[in-house]
């Protein structure tokens, strides 16, 4: 009682000045609302925005914590050629790693936040502290933090309070960040180098054998090399990759949470997948009838079984945590299907036939956040037209 006592005379003192905003933001982050409304009947529901946000990262936790351990494990693999997985040395290498990135993505982050609601003198959204916890999960773990803050202070200034903050943005905030990384620093962002701390080339290892570089499966597929993990390697996690996206297992924990709480949408997922596996099909049909032969350029990842695609690479976490963003996504219930089925789609498209970059569901949720107000627009059209038909028939 105390603390909340002093924030709200903090709040009292400060009230129409330039600091007002900051600590309503401090205070209702810390505690409800205290607001009532007067007047008439209102529909009562425990759900807010703030609710809604800690949901979200609630299903990614499970994927945090696997990631940190990942990272370690992933570390002392390259050095010593055999690692165990749940270890405590695994767990501080994945901590000194990751915990600076979330300190630097929300440090950052809600610092450019508080200074834009300061200025313009507006409330302090809640929508950051999703996005905050997404940028580390689609990072690779070596990437300097400077890099990460410069990107996180482009993405909210340029990719979300440009266009009126949260609620108002056309991109989703995460992958914009992570776009430009990608397109000022590739060097960090990809190859084969930047998956595993400390990833080296040309270097025996304690087990006498050459250390791996971090390669990752849609990297070596890329190559035309060989894939040396399981597909329940794969689906575990247990393969280099950015730190929140290699555990297919997990993401799926997380997309259950979120269809069940009513966070997330099933329709865009669920089609997102399908897209997905019909593009995977597709190429595996164009190999086992022979019009793509071995040798050829993109024969190794056209080969790669479709299931195996949303198994590896962040088309997984793509779908499930960013593709379903509210804000950026289609509204309509068939606009969803379309939005997810294209998303799917071109993932793998982008994924195949993109050289420089054996990955693509950045590019194809990205795309789709253009075009989803376009898919919105087309199906209430084609409804408002069917209803006319309707009303017609009905008066003659």
């Amino acid at each position: 009682m105390g603390l909340k006592q002093n924030l709200h005379n903090l709040k009292e003192k400060y009230r129409g000045t330039k600091f007002e905003q900051g600590f309503n933001a401090l205070h209702t982050f810390l505690y409800l609302p205290n607001m009532t409304t007067h007047g008439g009947t209102h529909v009562k529901d425990a759900t807010d925005l703030k609710r809604v946000m800690n949901t979200v990262i609630m299903a990614m936790i499970p994927v945090l914590i696997f990631g940190m351990f990942n990272a370690g494990y992933q570390h002392y693999l390259q050095i010593n050629g055999t690692a165990e997985f749940l270890t405590m040395d695994n767990l501080i290498v994945g901590l000194k790693k990751v915990l600076p990135m979330l300190l630097v993505s929300y440090g950052v982050g809600l610092g450019i936040e508080f200074i834009f609601a300061t200025v313009k003198k507006h409330e302090v959204e809640e929508g950051y502290l999703v996005t905050g916890m997404l940028v580390p999960l689609i990072m690779p773990v070596d990437l300097p933090l400077w890099m990460l803050a410069v990107a996180v202070a482009f993405g909210v200034v340029i990719g979300k309070e440009l266009f009126g903050g949260t609620g108002m943005n056309i991109l989703n905030p995460a992958l914009t960040i992570r776009a430009f990384l990608f397109f000022n620093w590739a060097a960090w962002m990809s190859g084969d180098k930047v998956w595993v701390h400390g990833a080296v080339d040309g270097v025996k290892n304690a087990a006498g054998t050459d250390a791996i570089s971090g390669e990752t499966i849609l990297g070596a597929l890329a190559a035309n090399k060989e894939v040396m993990h399981s597909w329940q390697d794969m689906f575990a996690g247990f393969i280099p990759g950015s730190i929140g996206e290699t555990s297919t297992l997990l993401i799926l924990v997380g997309a259950a949470f979120l269809i069940l709480t009513g966070i997330g949408s099933a329709r865009i997922m669920l089609s997102a997948v399908i897209g997905a596996a019909v593009m995977g099909l597709i190429f595996n049909g164009l190999v086992d009838s022979g019009v793509i032969v071995e040798g050829s350029k993109f024969y190794s990842l056209m080969n790669f079984p479709f299931w195996q695609h949303l198994l590896v690479g962040g088309i997984a976490f793509g779908i499930v945590f960013m593709a379903t963003d509210p804000v950026s996504a289609a509204q309509t219930s068939t606009g969803k299907i379309i939005y997810g089925f294209l998303i799917g789609l071109f993932s793998i498209l982008i994924r195949v036939f993109n050289p420089a970059y054996p990955e693509g569901v950045m590019m194809a949720i990205l795309l789709m956040n253009v075009f989803a107000p376009t898919i919105d627009h087309y199906v209430v059209q084609a409804n408002v037209k069917r209803r006319m038909k309707r009303l017609k028939v009905k008066t003659t």
